[in-house]
């Protein structure tokens, strides 16, 4: 390929991209792990041979999956516990190398209990995934000669654990500061990313089929959850401990972007009937305009963050949004009547588009160290912010029940590997059995869903790496060669374990293809290329079968995620329609508030992102998706007319009569928690009178005389946020009762035994 075509491909916006991704979070943390089994590695190499360094990497593995960019607090006890655990199986594996059916029976139980981690969540999955690779690259090893060359394996291995593991610790604290810019960083592209896509939503046209509110939020929804993780692995970095002006000013950042979110969420409202006036078309487009303005600020400050340079101020698109209502008023001028409904909503709308520009100037204001950060909740309180970072020993108490997702993945899991080891030792080349393993390790996930897409980016990954690990080995490079090359694997496998798995699995094939080439020099390549790609796909056929076996379908957990979204919905309700706590802002009430509009928001992803995998399972144990979805975009809008709320109780209390919307907002919060927490049978209105209350044009007990959202009183404007949320709660109740009726009604015979569990 000549020069001006890769110059053509490789165009400004692909180099900012992949400029992007070499300057995250995630690349730095491989490039770290890389260096960390390297290190170990070579030292080992030099005191001890080739023998113990291979081994030692091996234990390197145990310590090396679960080490990702995180908080310092807890680093060095998250990083022990896989190699503690790792190590005495490493040793079990070897004395039984020999012992091909003994080895078996070992397999089956081990893999059991590892899998149990599964029940710590986010924080055991890879401590278990790391304990599984060591026990299956034990297996890689030739059969010792004796119980002194298992022993001495296994102390080169707990020595390559323990000298990585004090590495890690000390690298992750090097870093911890570069950490904090990459993932605020990484989260403000996330946020861009997010208002181009309201910018699309601004900017389209209504569907003429399109009479529910709630339609057409799935793209966002899904945008929404995935930010909501995002949001706390970020909080999780960037709050520890903020005490030097720097932590405090990313910070800063961060809270100002929670308030993007929720002025995000506000921004939805009004949307659909707004887009219905033709005559609007123009505005909205201009207003579309403006959020992908503001999209490209915030992306430059991220490019300037990962950059280590001084981001520029952001555009003030406040004369743009006051045009639009000199527009508004000309229009309404030359025809001789006052501006109608639609242009009052229209002004809201743009209204609320100069709550994201005053938070975009603000968010580059901090960057730039122009604007104090205004961290006096989060300052005494970080904790309660971030993720737990202990080891609890009550996962494992209550993990004891058939229905629960760890234990009946703990129990497909260890059939699969049995299964497995089983087939794989009858192969004709069983002295590399433990790729078959490994793939189903690395396949097997919890949710078929997950299953599914792992087993096609795991295949894809194999032969892709595995061509380019023979066309290397052909070449005959030196020992050096091999060694770098085997180095870049493993980073760019451990950067990309959660973000590209396809990557992942390239660059272990060629890791794995090397190592062995390494070891056993004898091999052909060509065989060894035959032999991945078929054990890959052995592995892999094996671990789709068992995600059949004992399956969690998505159904049984649902009950129990709606439960959760209601709960927090209505305290998320009553935190925001307090007026009490408006005049102790910054102090424990808002705490509280804060709390409980996080919880809000990730109930409702947990239920978005567990939709989203039901949607590959078999149609008859799927839940009933079109109400989930229903009740997602209600729940959404019912986020966003809080938000509101909430918006102008803080931010326009001057325009506002305290005294006489303290009742009304004392009402709506009772009949919000009412509705939300009443019985099934009480809670539920008939569809008929459901329908009259949401979808009529004039919206009955919803005040339309609304004022000039810029100026004047805008104590209706609230009165109205109240009215809709009332409805949409009576809507999201709705949708709830619906979904637990049909999950509790009778099922397909293949999913009786999973249709109860709620």
């Amino acid at each position: 390929m000549s020069a001006d075509p890769l110059t053509r491909w490789l165009g400004a916006a692909r180099r900012q991209r992949v400029l992007r991704v070499a300057l995250s979070d995630y690349v730095l943390n491989g490039a770290s792990a890389a260096f960390g089994m390297f290190m170990v590695s070579a030292l080992m190499h030099a005191l001890f041979g080739a023998e113990a360094a291979a081994n030692a990497t091996v234990g390197v593995i145990a310590a090396l999956a679960p080490d990702v960019v995180g908080p310092r607090r807890g680093k060095l006890a998250h990083l022990a516990v896989a190699p503690l655990i790792g190590v005495p199986l490493f040793l079990a594996v070897q004395l039984l190398r020999g012992h091909p059916v003994g080895l078996g029976l070992f397999l089956v139980p081990a893999t059991f209990l590892v899998f149990l981690g599964m029940a710590w969540g986010k924080r055991g999955a890879p401590v278990a995934i790391g304990v599984m690779l060591v026990m299956v690259f034990a297996m890689s090893t030739p059969v010792p000669t004796g119980a002194a060359q298992a022993l001495t394996r296994t102390f080169y291995c707990g020595l390559g654990c323990a000298l990585y593991v004090l590495y890690a610790v000390a690298a992750h604290s090097l870093l911890n500061a570069r950490y904090r810019t990459q993932v605020t960083a990484d989260l403000l592209l996330a946020v861009a990313a997010l208002l181009r896509a309201h910018a699309r939503r601004v900017a389209a046209a209504p569907s003429p089929h399109d009479d529910d509110p709630a339609a057409g939020l799935g793209d966002l929804l899904k945008r929404q959850a995935a930010l909501a993780d995002q949001l706390q692995a970020t909080r999780d970095v960037v709050l520890e401990a903020p005490r030097t002006p720097r932590r405090q000013q990313l910070a800063g950042m961060l809270m100002v972007v929670l308030e993007m979110r929720d002025h995000l969420v506000a921004s939805e409202l009004d949307l659909d009937r707004v887009r219905q006036a033709a005559d609007h078309a123009q505005a909205l487009g201009e207003i579309a305009a403006i959020y992908r303005d503001m999209a490209t600020d915030v992306e430059r400050l991220a490019d300037a963050l990962l950059l280590h340079q001084r981001p520029q101020p952001a555009a003030d698109h406040q004369a743009r949004l006051s045009a639009l209502r000199r527009a508004s008023d000309d229009e309404a001028a030359a025809s001789g009547h006052a501006v109608d409904e639609a242009a009052a909503l229209l002004r809201g709308v743009a209204y609320r588009a100069r709550h994201q520009n005053d938070a975009v100037r603000q968010l580059a204001a901090l960057a730039r160290g122009e604007a104090a950060p205004d961290l006096a909740v989060v300052r005494a309180s970080w904790r309660l912010f971030v993720s737990p970072t202990d080891w609890s020993l009550q996962p494992f108490f209550t993990v004891w029940h058939w229905r629960q997702p760890a234990l009946r993945h703990a129990v497909r899991a260890a059939l699969a590997v049995g299964t497995g080891y089983g087939i794989a030792t009858l192969l004709p080349w069983g002295s590399h059995d433990y790729w078959v393993l490994l793939t189903i390790v690395v396949v097997l996930r919890g949710s078929l869903a997950q299953t599914l897409e792992r087993r096609n980016q795991r295949v894809a990954g194999t032969v892709i790496g595995s061509l380019l690990a023979t066309g290397l080995l052909a070449l005959h490079p030196a020992t050096l060669v091999m060694v770098l090359a085997a180095t870049v694997a493993q980073g760019v496998a451990h950067a990309f374990a959660l973000r590209r798995y396809t990557v992942t699995a390239i660059a272990a094939s060629v890791l794995g293809l090397v190592q062995s080439h390494m070891l056993y020099a004898g091999d052909s390549p060509a065989f060894a290329l035959l032999e991945r790609v078929g054990d890959t796909v052995l592995g892999a056929g094996i671990a789709w079968a068992f995600a059949y076996v004992l399956p969690s379908w998505e159904r049984g957990q649902i009950a129990g995620l709606v439960r959760r979204v209601l709960r927090a919905l209505d305290r998320h309700a009553a935190q925001s329609l307090g007026l009490a706590r408006i005049d102790e802002i910054d102090t424990e009430p808002e705490l509280t508030w804060r709390l409980a509009r996080r919880e809000a928001y990730d109930a409702l992803s947990a239920l978005v992102q567990a939709t989203a995998r039901a949607l590959a399972e078999p149609r008859a144990v799927q839940p009933p998706l079109a109400l989930l979805e229903q009740l997602q975009g209600h729940s959404y809008q019912l986020l966003g007319q809080l938000s509101a709320v909430k918006s102008m109780l803080l931010l326009r209390r001057n325009q506002l009569r305290l005294d006489d919307l303290a009742p009304p907002l004392a009402q709506s919060a009772a009949r919000i928690h009412d509705t939300l927490t009443a019985p099934a049978s009480t809670a539920a209105p008939s569809p008929a009178a459901d329908d009259a209350r949401t979808t009529e044009p004039g919206l009955p007990a919803v005040p339309e005389d609304l004022p000039d959202p810029f100026e004047q009183d805008i104590s209706p404007w609230v009165l109205r946020r109240l009215a809709l949320a009332e409805n949409l709660a009576v809507r999201v109740r709705r949708n709830a009762d619906q979904i637990n009726a049909q999950l509790a009604a009778p099922t397909a015979p293949t999913d009786a035994t999973d249709a109860t569990a709620t």
